[in-house]
Order: structure tokens, then sequence, then C-alpha cells
């Protein structure tokens, strides 16, 4: 009985365990919905920054939704920020928007993970939850998670609308974690990076022995 009581023990760990990692992962899908633009104020500089006026000019720009505590925003943050890094000077942009913690909370979050992004602020209590527009556009984009966070928002600069209270009607979201594999393989497609497979080594221009000499 006892060593009956072991293995079922063991079996709800694995389990837990399992469900831990594998968190809230989700696919980059297009959407239709009204994308709201939106002011925010920086939590460095405390000045305003409007989201379309941010786009502009850009390839591409993820707008990134995420509360401090969140251990699913956890699993991605390092990602993020590498993925800014890595390609900020292609036309990629990153913009994050702090949700239902204090200021202070996201400040420290930002130092303690090393975040180099621009982070605007939008609710600063988890009582705020069902009032935001984070709540009512993931709703909209067809999330139906609790918090939303992280809750990710694609959008390419020249498909942004130029002026109205709408940035687009439809783009590419992710409700939950990203998979990073896959979201490296879209910022690069809409970055013009992801390379194609090449017939180079069946030109004769390019063959070893198109130098050849006829003896």
């Amino acid at each position: 009985m006892k060593q009956k009581l072991l293995i079922g023990l063991f079996v709800l760990l694995a389990a837990s365990f399992s469900f831990a990692q594998t968190g809230e992962q989700a696919p980059i899908v297009e959407r239709a919905f009204e994308y709201k633009d939106w002011v925010y104020k920086n939590i460095a500089t405390e000045r305003d920054m409007n989201l379309r006026k941010f786009v502009n000019g850009k390839k591409l720009v993820m707008v990134t939704y995420f509360s401090p505590w969140c251990p699913n925003w956890k699993n991605n943050v390092a990602f993020v920020q590498k993925m800014y890094e890595k390609y900020k000077s292609q036309g990629f942009d990153v913009i994050a928007v702090g949700e239902y913690a204090t200021v202070s909370d996201m400040r420290a979050h930002a130092e303690e993970y090393k975040l180099t992004f621009p982070i605007v602020w939008e609710s600063d209590s988890k009582a705020a939850r069902l009032t935001t527009a984070h709540y009512q556009q993931r709703q909209a984009a067809g999330d139906t998670r609790k918090w939303g966070s992280p809750w990710y928002v694609f959008l390419q600069g020249a498909k942004v609308e130029p002026a109205g209270s709408v940035v687009t009607r439809k783009t590419a979201v992710v409700n939950g974690e990203l998979i990073e594999a896959e979201a490296e393989k879209y910022i690069r497609e809409k970055l013009g990076l992801e390379k194609h497979a090449s017939s180079e080594a069946c030109d004769p221009k390019k063959s070893e022995t198109a130098n050849l000499v006829k003896p």
C-alpha cells in the first residue's frame, strides 16, 4: 500500500512539473479586430509615448503586454530582450505595456532583467483587470485567459493606419507565451532576413567546374 502511495505521489509530481514547464505557449495567429491607438507614460522618463508615432517608419514592432509578477511572462522576458538586441538595428522594435502592478514594481522588474526596450504602463493595480484596454483588446482577439500576461501584438509600420483611433483592423497576435523558434522565424521574415533555399549550387556560373579548362 505504501509503495502504491509513493508511486502515485511521484506521478502527480511529475505531471505538475510537466505542466509548469509547458506554461501558456501559443502560436502566432492573424486576428481581425480593431486594435486601438494609445498614449501611455514611460516608466523611466514619465513622458507620454504614442503607439502610432512609435511604430512609424519601422518594419516590425512587437507590442508586449506583461505583468511583472507573472511567471508566464518571466518564461519569455529574456527571449524578448534578446530579440530586441539582435534585430533593433534592422527595423525591429519592442515596446512593453505594464499591467496590474505598481509602477515601482515595473521599474524594479526592468532593472532586475536588464530590459533596455521602452516600457510604458496602462494600469497599476490588479483591481483594474476588467476595465483596461488590454483586457478588452485581447478578448476581441480571442484571448480568454484571466490575466493575459504575456500578450503580444505585431505591427508592421507600412500597414498601420495613418490617422484615427484605430491602428490596425487585422494583425498577428500571440494569446500566450511566445514559441521562441516560431517567433524568431516570423520576425526574420517580416524584416526580410529569412533566406530562401538557393539554387547557387546548380548555377554554372558559380560551379567549380565552370572554371575548368579543357586539356
